[in-house]
């Protein structure tokens, strides 16, 4: 009989600690300043314009303890450029591994981006070519140097009609030439829905980076 009641008081104990486990957000490198959305807002490019983009960063990095930065989403529009509104680097994973010095560097050669480095804000990999599901298209409406393209979604608030520029965080494509191989600007995607983002290997991810 006492050997029974230590069991069951010890019981509630043993269930908080696993509870508060559950709740603890993984660590994440307190210098990470980039990472690629582990999932979109669901409706496709539509993400709300600029505004819904950055609070979908904001909410994924609150999530793993890192929302003490502001955070931006890298989307240009008819009126914006990407590379204006992601601070002035340099840029981290959620490993620590350093992406970019500043905004020449990530839109040059020189940046690290690739499907290793180019993680989630869990500092977990994406999808990319060869994987299943496919999900390296990722959203940036932008051209190679970080300006706008003419392809944004309206300018990602639709899901319905036009399409999105999009680039492959794995830098791989289905031919060996610079678009295939760029980060931020591949080939624009076969519409603006969440199906027709999913068809040409994407699922509506983007890239976020603190801006300060």
């Amino acid at each position: 009989m006492i050997r029974f009641l230590v069991i069951a008081s010890a019981l509630p104990i043993a269930l908080t600690v696993s509870s508060a486990q559950a709740q603890t957000p993984p660590a994440q490198s307190p210098e990470m300043t980039f990472f690629v959305t582990s999932q979109g807002p669901g409706d496709g490019a539509n993400l709300g314009g600029l505004e819904g983009a950055d609070a979908h960063c904001q909410q994924l990095a609150e999530a793993v303890g890192a929302g003490g930065k502001t955070w931006r989403a890298y989307l240009s529009t008819s009126e914006v450029d990407a590379r204006d509104r992601i601070g002035d680097g340099p840029w981290h994973n959620a490993k620590g591994e350093k992406i970019a010095d500043d905004v020449a560097s990530l839109h040059s050669d020189a940046n690290a981006i690739d499907k290793s480095t180019a993680l989630d804000e869990k500092g977990e990999m994406v999808n990319g070519r060869g994987d299943t599901p496919n999900r390296h298209d990722i959203l940036t409406g932008s051209n190679a140097d970080g300006t706008a393209a003419a392809d944004t979604c309206s300018d990602w608030t639709s899901s319905n009609e036009g399409q999105a520029m999009v680039g492959h965080h794995d830098r791989m494509g289905l031919r060996d030439d610079a678009p295939s191989k760029s980060w931020n600007a591949s080939h624009a995607s076969r519409g603006c829905s969440q199906d027709a983002l999913r068809q040409s290997g994407g699922d509506g991810l983007f890239y976020c980076f603190a801006a300060d």
